[in-house]
């Protein structure tokens, strides 16, 4: 039977699957830190902290909206001046720049003991004179991920909204870390702390996930229903 989204038993089954050291790395970083495949094939050796338990995350997919930090005037990428106070700005657009366009992440004790281990084995490769700690496109990932998936025996995802089934995907680990946060803590903080650690510029992309993780709370309810021999209403 299709699922929503995978489960961390699922995701384990995942790792298992794979036979080499990157690809259990791959997919296990994907569901720890929830993070787009585009950032998680950005990652550097350098932007790692092993001692502190922490990576940075480059912004790739973010629109940065850049303002004067004196009158708020829109700014251009290059601007140098602002259009409407005059002040030279080209350093501060600078730094917004830099500081939007990335996030510092927590890792937990079990994705850097992996990452320390893939790291002194040799895994990462030298690329324009840093070391990425995965040298595959996306292509390649989504492909591994799918491979794995199939490998495992998982079911495919259904989109709850459209009805669509797809293969397990790189973003289906994004999705599962959300739903699996989500179930933990569906607070308003824990919501506001899950929208920052995904890198969502609206709360409302976070939110979709506390619909999500409600679907398995509507499949209980039918089945309980069905079983008394009832046929529940939607």
């Amino acid at each position: 039977m299709n699922k929503a989204y995978l489960d961390p038993e699922d995701v384990l089954r995942l790792i298992d699957a794979a036979d080499n050291l990157r690809d259990k790395l791959l997919v296990t970083l994907l569901f720890h830190l929830g993070c787009r495949i585009s950032e998680a094939l950005a990652i550097c050796v350098e932007d790692i902290d092993l001692s502190g338990g922490t990576v940075t995350i480059k912004h790739l997919k973010s629109r940065i909206k850049l303002k004067c930090p004196d009158c708020g005037s829109n700014l251009a990428m290059t601007s140098v001046f602002c259009p409407k106070c005059g002040k030279r700005i080209e350093e501060a657009v600078k730094t917004l720049k830099e500081h939007r366009k990335q996030r510092v992440l927590p890792m937990d004790s079990e994705l850097v003991a992996m990452v320390r281990q893939f790291v002194s084995l040799g895994g990462p490769v030298n690329v324009d004179g840093r070391r990425r700690l995965f040298a595959i496109n996306r292509h390649r990932a989504w492909q591994i991920v799918k491979e794995l998936g199939q490998k495992a025996g998982l079911p495919r995802i259904i989109n709850t909204e459209t009805g669509k089934v797809h293969y397990i995907s790189p973003h289906k680990m994004r999705d599962a870390f959300s739903v699996n946060a989500v179930k933990h803590d569906d607070s308003g903080d824990g919501l506001r702390m899950l929208q920052e650690h995904l890198g969502h510029s609206s709360f409302n992309t976070t939110a979709k996930y506390r619909k999500v993780a409600g679907e398995e709370h509507r499949r209980w309810y039918d089945d309980l229903w069905k079983a008394n021999g009832h046929q529940a209403k939607t």
